[in-house]
């Protein structure tokens, strides 16, 4: 079969050509959709099957499924009853990996409202502009930030404000304990004063005093909100429909199945449950598999995060490649017992071969690179877990999941040139929120998205990333990608972390830069220079070293590229 009807011809035309069985076997190419109405139907499927089975760790204390259900139940009834909010009202919830995730999740699908999810490190303004540009109704947010909220308040529609603690669903005394210690010791919740907020255990027991109307939801009802990190201008809100993230929940699911086991999997889930990423693979995807998610709550506690990992028997991880990277740099890692893990996810940026080498050396298990974007639930590509992976590229198209190459006029690529990747499949978001002129720059007429990525397809057929094409640097009239430069100095020994960019140059349009963390104090720019010399043509050797104590990051750690172009003082 001919390579570029295999991955860019009409969608319409191949919805049902079986070529991908000839790549991953172990992977049907099909998934029944239409099997679940919403997401509530997988919930309670799991809850049905895994009924007493280990839900969600964190902090040493777990809920089974039928705890979180009861909980789950309770949310929801408070929402509808004492609220009185009404399917399709939205709801931000801003907190890290607490058990209070899962039980405000659940409850406010249940209820019909939609989520926006809202990164905890957000500032004032950020919070101000996703909630107006949402018209977000209610909140729940830990009171660690309950005063940025108070600040911008008034100025959104928010009616209903439900706040919690740390270790507020922990059992006595360790729930006071924590919450003493991150309130007046850590000094970590400054003081707020918004007198309509309801403390979330309250609200859990009115709820449990009500009766919960059941709410009619179909597959088109949207789900989520889900901004993109707003990195490449103002942060856009990505329509998920309950189908969109049903697709992607059963396309994870049955790429995994050649390894997982349906209730034996234990997962460490660092990375944030509002994270798209975590949010569909580790609380969903998981969750089908009736897994035990052990929510870690501060990953860049990296001692605490370690003794997390040793507690827990975990079977499965996702992770990023800083991630993996600072976890394997730490002295105690080596003390992690690994003989029961089966893979390792990575997304959210490009897994460097350095990394995913040596993660391999120290821990006997292999990191599965994927690939995704919030604007598809999130995972388009992925690597297959039984073997046949390919370091260096982001896999194959998921099941019913197309893509194609286009260059800078939209024309389809040929002879496995270059392109901008898109993507076909039931997971592409339905649009960005109140954004019809942004939607129409990402999604054509026939239903392709438009990844804002570079790719090519290996000599195996499997997508290779190049870059991110805004972050192409232009040298002399060729295109350097910084991900090929990272790559080479990440096998240095004396180099952390490195990121590569490119500034303005007289002579050549542009030359390459690249910020370093050091491993060895002793290192230095010309060592680093000539470690890329040796891998690296020149034209892509860096003429410009900096040196920095950590790169600036988001909060599921991709490093901003963005802001490294913006000099320290």
């Amino acid at each position: 079969m001919d390579e570029v009807n295999m991955h860019s011809a009409n969608p319409v035309m191949n919805r049902n050509d079986p070529w991908r069985s000839l790549y991953h076997p172990s992977v049907s190419p099909k998934i029944d959709i239409d099997q679940y109405k919403n997401i509530m139907d997988v919930f309670d499927e799991a809850v049905g099957r895994y009924t007493d089975k280990k839900a969600m760790t964190n902090y040493g204390h777990t809920f089974t499924y039928t705890q979180l259900n009861e909980k789950v139940n309770q949310f929801a009834a408070f929402l509808q009853q004492e609220l009185k909010l009404k399917k399709g009202d939205r709801i931000a919830i801003q907190m890290p990996n607490l058990l209070q995730y899962p039980v405000v999740l659940f409850g406010a699908i249940k209820a019909g409202l939609i989520i926006v999810n809202t990164n905890p490190l957000y500032t004032a303004p950020e919070m101000k502009h996703q909630f107006i540009d949402s018209g977000a109704k209610c909140m729940v947010i830990l009171k660690n930030y309950a005063h940025l909220l108070e600040s911008i308040i008034k100025d959104t529609k928010i009616e209903s404000v439900i706040v919690t603690e740390i270790g507020d669903f922990l059992p006595f005394p360790k729930s006071l304990l924590i919450n003493f210690v991150v309130k007046y010791v850590k000094k970590m919740v400054p003081a707020f004063h918004l007198p309509q907020a309801y403390d979330l255990n309250q609200a859990l027991e009115i709820g449990r005093l009500a009766t919960f109307q059941k709410v009619e939801m179909n597959s088109l009802d949207i789900a989520f909100l889900q901004y993109t990190g707003g990195t490449t201008g103002i942060s856009k809100g990505a329509i998920l429909t309950h189908r969109n993230i049903i697709a992607n929940m059963l396309q994870i699911a049955n790429w995994m199945r050649p390894k997982l086991k349906e209730g034996e999997e234990i997962a460490i889930t660092a990375l944030p449950l509002y994270h798209i990423f975590s949010l569909t693979v580790n609380c969903l995807a998981f969750m089908r598999y009736g897994a035990q998610n052990v929510l870690i709550t501060n990953p860049r506690d990296i001692p605490a995060f370690i003794k997390d990992m040793k507690k827990s028997k975990f079977t499965v991880m996702s992770g990023v490649n800083t991630l993996f990277n600072a976890l394997m740099n730490h002295p105690d890692f080596t003390s992690i017992d690994f003989k029961p893990v089966k893979i390792s996810v990575a997304g959210a940026m490009a897994l460097q071969k350095a990394v995913s080498e040596r993660w391999e050396k120290m821990t006997g298990t292999k990191i599965v690179e994927g690939y995704g974007l919030t604007e598809t639930s999130p995972v388009a590509c992925c690597n297959p877990i039984d073997g046949t992976d390919r370091v260096g590229t982001i896999g194959l198209p998921m099941p019913e999941t197309w893509i194609k190459f286009i260059d800078d006029d939209g024309n389809e690529t040929t002879n496995n040139e270059p392109g901008e990747i898109c993507v076909y499949g039931p997971q592409v978001m339905k649009g960005y929120w109140e954004r019809p002129d942004e939607t129409a720059k990402v999604i054509d007429k026939d239903g392709w998205l438009r990844t804002g990525d570079i790719g090519i397809l290996d000599e195996k057929n499997y997508v290779k990333i190049v870059d991110r094409k805004k972050d192409m640097i232009l040298v002399s009239g060729f295109n350097v990608y910084p991900n090929e430069v990272e790559d080479a100095l990440a096998s240095h020994p004396g180099i952390l972390e490195v990121a590569a960019i490119g500034i303005p140059d007289t002579h050549s349009g542009e030359v390459v830069k690249v910020v370093v963390v050091k491993k060895d104090p002793g290192l230095t720019a010309q060592s680093v220079i000539d470690h890329a010399k040796q891998n690296l043509t020149n034209y892509k050797v860096p003429k410009v070293v900096e040196f920095r104590t950590e790169l600036p990051k988001t909060n599921v750690g991709k490093i901003l590229r963005r802001a490294l172009r913006t000099p320290t003082a």
